[in-house]
């Protein structure tokens, strides 16, 4: 197969990824992310529901619920009784975890405040945030991947940062898998797109039949 013609097929891959599954998860949680102290602490939540081993449609729902709750930054999440946050994530579908987790919720925000002052701008400053979100209670290594590749759009530093569940997704519909070459495919606000729509065709098989066949 000559270049040029893996270069258009890759091209066409990328367009239907993006227009079939391009809505990152923040997006999707109702985040508007932005280098700001709300979004940021937002996008945590988000990356704390969606490590566990849940839905991910769920885990998105729930994060709604505890926003639409009023529990948006870290203070009147930490301000929030342990049932508010049970009830918030039980709304959402988040049974399982829903005990653990609300008290995990309220750790964390505890945290963040003391640590950060709320802000975890401040942690992007203090150091390296792949390293600091693991001090953070209920985010492990899953949670700092997806955090991070949400974020790479307003943090550019950590771009392109396609983790190895984004890479199972370029491997399935027929992508290469290293972060440089997905980078060269997009442009640099599309990163964190690209990433969540190779997620998804990682975790549905169905989806990334679809992407194929309209590519």
């Amino acid at each position: 197969m000559s270049e040029k013609h893996t270069s258009d097929k890759n091209t066409s891959v990328v367009r239907s990824l993006l227009d079939r599954q391009g809505t990152t998860y923040a997006a999707e949680a109702g985040i508007t992310l932005r280098n700001t102290p709300g979004s940021l602490y937002q996008l945590l939540v988000l990356a704390h529901l969606l490590s566990a081993r849940i839905k991910a449609d769920i885990a998105v729902a729930s994060a709604r619920a505890l926003f639409d709750a009023g529990m948006r930054d870290p203070r009147k999440m930490a301000d929030a009784t342990w049932q508010q946050r049970v009830d918030a994530l039980g709304e959402g579908g988040y049974r399982r975890y829903d005990e653990r987790t609300a008290t995990q919720l309220g750790e964390a925000a505890e945290l963040v405040l003391r640590e950060y002052d709320g802000d975890l701008r401040r942690m992007r400053e203090a150091g390296d945030p792949k390293k600091l979100l693991r001090e953070i209670t209920g985010i492990g290594p899953s949670g700092v991947d997806i955090f991070l590749r949400e974020a790479q759009g307003v943090w550019p530093e950590f771009a392109p940062y396609f983790d190895r569940k984004a890479q199972e997704g370029a491997e399935r519909v027929g992508l290469p898998k290293s972060a440089a070459s997905l980078e060269k495919l997009v442009s640099a606000k599309d990163l964190p797109r690209l990433a969540a729509a190779l997620v998804r065709v990682a975790l549905h098989a169905d989806a990334a039949q679809e992407v194929r066949a309209a590519a």
